[in-house]
């Protein structure tokens, strides 16, 4: 998992800003925009929104969508990618398609990328799961897996140079292939996101993926992100 890195590509300047109006607008007799010289700066909209919008957890949250960020997300397993997409409410993703991207698969065959820069296996450690299963996946167990995925790379490499596409030839590579995506996200979507797959029985990759992205989330939007650990964070109580 030390391959895994979550960057911010893009995100909405004053974030907080951007939700104390379009929250002031739903009460406000004036136009908000005619007021500009007057809007509270971005320490300040963060204890408003905190104080009016969250404290209560009343589920007012439509001005919560108004900014964005784009994420860009590196080195997870395609099993997180089919993770998060699950159940997510206002997150778009544009998600590296192994139909154009396969040259990396050649590659560990010769000798140019090692193997789990291109796939993914678990650390070494004792698991367990919400059936109750319990075992140790042991060094030599993974490396056994570790040779199959190299296997997996050279029948690849063999049916790419008898000619195969490349969206036929992906069917034969290991499920947890290595993707990038970028993802981009409202706050509330966000929330959503994290709310859902940082519990405790949620996907050992998946909660990483969220623990990757919390430090952006607390710089963009502070006073929010601190409500959030406070009142949210790994409790699973869905965002509406």
């Amino acid at each position: 998992m030390q391959r895994f890195q979550v960057e911010v590509l893009r995100a909405t300047s004053n974030p907080q800003q951007a939700i104390y109006l379009a929250m002031h607008q739903d009460y406000s007799e004036a136009w908000v925009y005619g007021e500009r010289d007057r809007w509270p700066d971005e320490a300040k909209c963060g204890e408003l929104i905190t104080k009016n919008l969250l404290a209560g957890n009343r589920g007012h949250y439509g001005p919560l969508e108004h900014p964005q960020i784009i994420l860009n997300c590196g080195w997870f397993p395609h099993s997180t990618m089919q993770q998060i997409r699950t159940h997510r409410v206002g997150v778009s993703f544009d998600v590296q398609s192994f139909r154009y991207t396969g040259q990396r698969i050649i590659d560990v065959v010769e000798g140019k990328r090692d193997v789990e820069d291109v796939f993914y296996l678990r650390p070494l450690g004792f698991y367990t799961d919400r059936q109750g299963k319990r075992y140790e996946y042991t060094e030599e167990l993974r490396k056994q897996d570790l040779e199959w995925c190299f296997a997996g790379c050279e029948r690849y490499k063999l049916r790419i140079d008898q000619g195969f596409s490349e969206e036929h030839a992906r069917s034969l590579i290991p499920f947890d292939v290595r993707q990038h995506w970028v993802m981009s996200a409202n706050v509330r979507s966000l929330m959503h996101l994290i709310d859902l797959r940082w519990k405790a029985d949620a996907q050992l990759e998946a909660q990483k993926l969220c623990e990757l992205i919390w430090p952006h989330f607390q710089a963009w939007v502070p006073a929010i992100a601190e409500w959030y650990e406070t009142n949210r964070l790994k409790k699973a109580r869905l965002a509406p």
